[in-house]
């Protein structure tokens, strides 16, 4: 809260997609503490409806939560989600896109078409709630734009190569958004976290302990990310303390880019088989 007390994002509206849960789920619940009126949008009803109550118990039963159903990726639904969200406060001030995911596998294993998606999954849900989220900010004097990259935007992770290149896609998207809108004082900027444990994580890479535990020995801080410790630099950079940047990718991620991402061979023999594998190594592409 501001020094008088007051919530000081009251009378400001904000879209979170990929709001179900996670880094969304947590990114809506600290805006909404803080007086946001908050819509999160997904593709799954019961997934929101419990998503909203989670969030509720954070921000406290007298936030303003809703949620809109829809693909993100559809330029329709997400304009209609944007609509929706304005029409909760003053004015719609804060867009976080969340909505993103990578592949694990080697290189010569993807196709075109795998490529595509990949990009189309990180890249392109970012842009289209900038694009989409631009117009109704303008008109409101401007507003704040997050988008969740990763640290494989800076730090490679093997077997992780179209991933790596679509996060940092999403980062010069960033920048050039800041420099382009700017002049309509609407700042663009990213979060880059590390690996964060949530639901839809939990089933992967954590479950291999004899990895994790490495990777955990290897890292500064020593531990892995919670969904909390994204959402506190989404509200940094949503919110007034951040009015004087821009541009900007903010790494949150426990000093792993300090070190190195752990090797990942043996997941991806196990999930593929060596034949593949040793093919991919070799410079072949597998049949």
């Amino acid at each position: 809260m501001s020094a008088n007390g007051s919530k000081p994002l009251a009378g400001q509206a904000a879209l979170v997609t990929g709001g179900g849960g996670g880094i969304g789920g947590a990114s809506a619940a600290w805006l909404a503490r803080d007086g946001a009126a908050v819509t999160i949008m997904g593709r799954t009803e019961a997934t929101l409806v419990k998503a909203r109550q989670e969030i509720l118990e954070v921000a406290g039963s007298d936030a303003t939560v809703d949620y809109f159903v829809g693909d993100a990726l559809d330029a329709a639904a997400l304009t209609g989600a944007l609509a929706a969200a304005e029409a909760r406060a003053d004015r719609l001030a804060i867009a976080v896109s969340v909505v993103g995911g990578g592949t694990m596998k080697p290189l010569l294993m993807f196709d075109g078409e795998e490529v595509l998606e990949e990009l189309r999954r990180n890249v392109v849900s970012a842009f289209l709630v900038i694009r989409n989220a631009t117009p109704l900010m303008a008109k409101g004097g401007g507003g704040s734009i997050v988008c969740i990259s990763s640290d494989a935007a800076k730090l490679p992770w093997p077997f992780l190569t179209l991933y790596n290149t679509s996060k940092s896609g999403v980062e010069g998207l960033v920048r050039g958004s800041a420099l382009e809108l700017g002049r309509l004082n609407i700042r663009v900027n990213a979060v880059r976290p590390g690996l964060v444990k949530t639901d839809g994580t939990k089933d992967g890479l954590f479950k291999n302990e004899p990895v994790m535990a490495q990777f955990i020995a290897e890292k500064p801080l020593g531990r892995t990310g919670v969904p909390d410790d994204i959402a506190a630099g989404v509200r940094y950079l949503a919110g007034p303390e951040s009015s004087w940047v821009t541009g900007q990718s903010i790494g949150i991620e426990g000093g792993n880019e300090l070190t190195k991402a752990p090797y990942l061979e043996s997941l991806v023999r196990k999930r593929f088989g060596d034949a593949s594998i040793n093919a991919a190594l070799a410079g072949r592409i597998p049949e």
